[in-house]
């Protein structure tokens, strides 16, 4: 029995055309969307609230918590709004309801003239350096949690957590499939790659967000009941759930972020295949930063990616058998036929004279 969910990061454009980012986007402009949003009681107990009170809803606001010299938040500098699905037992339950909750989110960002965007990695702000400077109590905080000091690159790039659970599989076997999602990340996080873009200009690669992020923040994320279970790893492997519905799920972080949600479908059968395989023996803790660049710059142009992505996608496929998912991966076997991701499609837009803003407003075209 398995189990779905999705994170999905927004960026936006103000009604001014320009990307709305924390330089010049408060926390109010977003949060005039969120009050509009609705609430659905019977989501909880299994979507997080969290300590600030942010996460009240299937839409919350991304961003940095200030904190005054206590666990008081006086301030939020904004990144954009991320949708999170409830947990599904198919994979069509958790799409639908992420389309859903979309295009809602769309509709009410409009009437205060903002527009969603797909951008995987900020356009124009290359790293976020908190303003004003962190305060002693921030900086405690922040040391107390290694991966919490990668915040200026959490900053800056955006994208989906994807997340898998299986009934009844033992903490072991969740840690080994955590494991074996982050020795074959370079070769699955291809098929997602929407980033070209890089300090206002093009890039020279497919996907700066992989480039600058992996390695130094998770690929795949474990949640465990239980503190002597944790893996000390940098960056982690392993996390103690925050609430029952956590135990158990594993969090594929390293994708870009997907414009055609049926993307998000085939990578979820992907991982659904990758936990039922038996024939791939590749397993580390920490992501091959060097391998995830070098895919990063050239996707499945380069053979090494090339041939392992399709080896991957085999896989998952024979394990799927003649469960209906299987139809899902269609879309993944397309990308890797043409070896094209949706960056060289924004990297083309770009060539025909657009600005960054005018290529990037094409997107969510659905």
């Amino acid at each position: 029995m398995f189990f779905f969910g999705i994170e999905h990061e927004v960026a936006f454009l103000n009604k001014e055309g320009k990307f709305a980012d924390f330089s010049h986007t408060k926390f109010a402009d977003f949060n005039q969307i969120i009050e509009k949003l609705p609430t659905y009681p019977s989501d909880y107990p299994q979507l997080r609230v969290g300590d600030a009170g942010i996460k009240i809803k299937r839409w919350y606001i991304e961003g940095f918590e200030r904190f005054a010299d206590s666990d008081e938040v006086i301030d939020c500098h904004v990144k954009g709004i991320e949708i999170r699905t409830t947990i599904h037992s198919d994979i069509q339950g958790a799409i639908t309801e992420l389309s859903a909750s979309f295009q809602l989110l769309r509709e009410v960002a409009a009437n205060f003239g903002l527009s969603p965007v797909l951008v995987s990695f900020n356009p124009y702000n290359p790293a976020f350096e908190p303003q004003p400077p962190l305060n002693d109590y921030e900086i405690k905080q922040l040391e107390a949690y290694p991966d919490e000091q990668t915040a200026n690159i959490h900053m800056v790039s955006y994208g989906p957590d994807l997340n898998i659970s299986v009934a009844d599989f033992s903490t072991e076997n969740v840690i080994d499939i955590g494991r074996k999602l982050t020795y074959y990340s370079p070769y699955i996080v291809p098929f997602s790659y929407s980033s070209p873009f890089y300090k206002g200009g093009l890039w020279d690669g497919l996907s700066v967000r992989t480039f600058i992020r992996t390695g130094k923040r998770p690929a795949a994320l474990v949640f465990i009941q239980k503190e002597e279970e944790l893996i000390d790893s940098i960056p982690s492997l392993t996390k103690i759930a925050r609430i029952p519905a956590e135990v158990g799920r594993i969090e594929f972080k390293a994708c870009d972020s997907c414009d055609n949600f049926l993307i998000y479908a085939a990578l979820l059968a992907l991982l659904k295949g990758l936990v039922l395989d038996e024939t791939l023996l590749g397993r580390v803790t920490v992501p091959d930063a060097v391998l995830h660049q070098i895919s990063a710059k050239k996707g499945f142009d380069n053979e090494d990616i090339f041939e392992n992505a399709t080896k991957v996608l085999q896989a998952a496929e024979v394990a799927l058998g003649d469960d209906p998912d299987v139809q899902y991966l269609t879309p993944l076997k397309v990308l890797l036929a043409n070896r094209k991701t949706r960056s060289h499609e924004l990297i083309e837009m770009f060539h025909y004279g657009s600005s960054i803003e005018e290529v990037i407003r094409q997107t969510y075209q659905f």
